[in-house]
């Protein structure tokens, strides 16, 4: 399981270098630059911009979520960046479908855009439930 950084609400800074699933979306977006690199020229304002635009949004909602205040927020971005994921997910698709993309390279992207999605996922829960603890501890007292 992931650990955010530090506590939420704290006033410190995340560094977002320390998440795992940063650093997962981060080799992605390295291996998506690489991968459409080789798609054809007259789509590079078209699927290779949406393609890189979405993997480079992953990480960059997970820096901006760990300089934000609190677990609330935090899990907000959290939530951005798994959005950024699934629009991955699916222009990866296109991709393959449109025969930029061999179906091999495909599913290894695929299959590690699904993984940072399960990843975010589970990070959101945490996050939620020790917001959620927070506020009962909060109103109890």
């Amino acid at each position: 399981m992931e650990t955010p950084g530090a506590e939420g609400g704290s006033g410190e800074v995340k560094d977002f270098r320390q998440l795992k699933v940063w650093e997962k979306a981060h080799q992605l977006t390295l291996e998506v630059y690489r991968t459409t690199a080789n798609f054809p020229r007259e789509e590079t304002y078209g699927l290779t911009s949406q393609i890189r635009r979405a993997g480079a949004s992953v990480g960059a909602n997970l820096a901006e979520g760990c300089a934000r205040n609190g677990d609330i927020e935090f899990a907000r971005f959290c939530s951005l960046a798994r959005g950024s994921a699934s629009e991955l997910e699916y222009h990866l698709l296109l991709a393959k479908d449109l025969q930029f993309l061999p179906d091999t390279l495909h599913e290894k992207l695929s299959a590690d855009t699904i993984e940072i999605k399960r990843m975010l996922t589970a990070l959101i829960q945490k996050l939620s439930a020790e917001s959620l603890r927070l506020c009962r501890a909060v109103s109890l007292r």
